[in-house]
């Protein structure tokens, strides 16, 4: 790829991605070796994940304020050149306006888009008012455009991560979403054809479409299909790679055996993924045995 020559380029290239014929994946790394390796890999943008992020920090999810998080979003969007969306939660506050403050901060540490959902963080009370979450929105949409540079803002509904499977309730908030300028529609949580061409059908921004969940066969030709643009994989690399490290653990402390190692990279392999980092051409070695996606 080209390298972009500001951020303005950036994110006209993450734009433009959203015009494209088809949905392109866009993965979510969590620290910089894994933002490397994926554009490495051929991917075209990448989407920060808060829960990884945590993970990585030995924390739970949503247990990362904010100064920490724009570190995060600042040394990812720093060590690739690929575009590069942020996972900002809630927006780390209920208020419109810091919400706002959230976004504009998020325009400074070099991500082109980002993402605000309508999870309270409060179990007795999970989604905000329809009212609240729209003006949230509306204030992060605003936020965004005051950028000098084209923010894409995505708008998320949180309905069915946190058990509330009311899909109109869910088309309803997305379009109300459209309405506050969102340029990105997203509800996690999605996992049937029927539920992801209902809002497909209800609504006239690109849609992201959460894969990789437990037990939905959703794929990128069958989300093609349905008219979805983007597609990204939430926290589930992360906690692929948090379960490959527990089995080896397990392995090691039950049977005294080490046969995990078989799965691994190489030396060579992982140190060839990482040699002239930042560079366009794919890395030698493991990665030439896998076709670009794109």
């Amino acid at each position: 790829m080209n390298r972009p020559s500001s951020l303005s380029e950036k994110a006209e290239i993450f734009r433009s991605l959203h015009r494209e014929a088809g949905p392109f994946i866009i993965p979510n790394p969590w620290d910089v070796g894994t933002a490397r390796i994926l554009e490495r890999m051929g991917f075209r943008a990448l989407a920060t994940t808060s829960a990884g992020f945590a993970f990585s920090r030995g924390k739970p999810d949503n247990a990362i304020g904010r100064e920490a998080m724009l570190g995060h979003l600042r040394e990812i969007a720093g060590a690739v050149v690929l575009p590069v969306s942020a996972d900002l939660g809630n927006g780390f506050g209920d208020a419109p306006e810091i919400v706002a403050e959230t976004v504009r901060a998020a325009g400074v540490v070099g991500v082109v888009g980002g993402s605000i959902e309508d999870a309270t963080g409060d179990a007795g009370s999970p989604i905000y008012d329809s009212g609240l979450a729209f003006d949230r929105i509306r204030a992060a949409v605003e936020a965004a455009r005051s950028l000098p540079f084209p923010f894409t803002l995505t708008a998320r509904c949180e309905n069915f991560l946190h058990g509330r499977r009311d899909l109109g309730d869910t088309i309803g908030r997305l379009q109300s979403y459209q309405e506050a300028g969102a340029d990105v529609l997203y509800a996690p949580g999605l996992t049937t054809e029927a539920e992801v061409a209902a809002v497909v059908s209800s609504v006239d921004r690109p849609l992201n479409v959460l894969a990789g969940l437990p037990g939905s066969t959703l794929t990128q030709a069958v989300l093609a299909g349905l008219g979805v643009k983007r597609i990204s994989v939430g926290s589930a690399l992360s906690r692929l790679a948090l379960g490959a490290l527990v089995r080896a653990a397990q392995e090691m402390r039950q049977l005294g055996t080490f046969g995990f190692a078989d799965a691994g990279l190489s030396p060579r392999e992982a140190n060839g993924l990482f040699e002239n980092s930042g560079a366009d051409s794919p890395a030698p070695g493991i990665v030439r045995t896998y076709r670009p996606m794109t």
